[in-house]
């Protein structure tokens, strides 16, 4: 099975996801705000692969996008926003 965390992005929006042989196992997608803010409004993890730590991947991928690209995060969703109040490293990125 091939876990490789995967990037798409356009002017707006993007999606940083992990895939196998039958398609996504799951996704993480975030919108642009401005120039240095990026919204995470969803993330999902298929059914059948649940509780494999997934979304926390998908998650760090995108904290350490953020960092390196120097942008803040709003953690808009539920998961997300969870994640960010457990994890005092993220909260240094929380618009």
């Amino acid at each position: 099975m091939e876990n490789d965390i995967k990037h798409r992005e356009n002017e707006t929006n993007g999606v940083f996801y992990m895939r196998n042989d039958k398609g996504v196992l799951a996704e993480l997608s975030y919108f642009k705000k401005g120039q240095d803010i990026i919204v995470i409004d969803h993330t999902e993890t298929k059914k059948g692969h649940e509780g494999q730590g997934f979304a926390s991947k998908l998650l760090e991928k995108a904290v350490r996008y953020a960092q390196k690209n120097q942008l803040k995060i709003d953690p808009l969703c539920p998961f997300a926003e969870v994640k960010f109040e457990q994890n005092k490293e993220y909260q240094k990125l929380k618009v």
